[in-house]
């Protein structure tokens, strides 16, 4: 009995769609699916600013040689 096998996961289910109901379910669902592509975006945003900095880092080393020329 130490391991739950698949009957026990179905009662399992049957009882939280009771209890919750379909709708609810289908909410927290719809919820956490969205709170995981924000995350995930968030985490893409983060890298491209880490990118974005230590480019800017790299770059301020350098020396820019350049004329200027009077407005005619």
């Amino acid at each position: 009995m130490g391991a739950m096998s698949i009957w026990h996961w179905l009662i399992v289910l049957v009882i939280i769609m009771l209890v919750f109901g379909t709708k609810k379910l289908r909410n927290i669902g719809s919820d956490l699916g969205g709170a995981v592509r924000g995350f995930k975006e968030g985490v893409k945003e983060g890298e491209k600013a880490a990118s974005a900095e230590s480019q800017q880092k790299a770059d301020s080393g350098r020396t820019i040689d350049v004329e200027t020329r009077e407005k005619s």
